[in-house]
């Protein structure tokens, strides 16, 4: 692929627990699209699994915990997540330290929704 069709990303180190700016410049645009996100987040969307879970696994071993996101139809592969990092890829050490459900609510056009959400906490024993 050439370089317009692929969408180009400048990530700046996080330090600690602060936020991370990323900048993304979309491929039909040349405006940036600033996104902030916390280092140790893990957000879980349709990839396949395991992608998450080696991800997570990283992660955890840079800020020794990490917090697993799912929304909606994901929340199930958000547990996947966590129960592969704890059970397969971990070996023993890490465990799910906290679980946080609940709803977010979207607003599309001239209309709310709720979504339930999905938070676990996985960190070291």
């Amino acid at each position: 692929p050439n370089s317009n069709e692929q969408a180009e990303r400048t990530d700046v180190t996080p330090n600690s627990n602060e936020q991370a700016e990323r900048t993304d410049v979309t491929p039909n645009s040349n405006e940036p699209v600033k996104r902030t996100y916390a280092p140790n987040h893990v957000y879980v969307g349709k990839k396949p699994v395991m992608s998450y879970a080696m991800s997570g696994l990283i992660q955890l071993g840079n800020y020794g915990e990490i917090i697993i996101k799912g929304r909606g139809k994901v929340m199930s592969y958000a547990v996947d997540v966590s129960q592969i990092i704890t059970e397969r890829l971990g070996e023993g050490k890490y465990e799910v330290k906290k679980v946080t459900i609940g709803t977010d609510v979207i607003e599309d056009e001239n209309r709310k929704r709720n979504v339930s959400t999905i938070e676990l906490v996985v960190g070291k024993k």
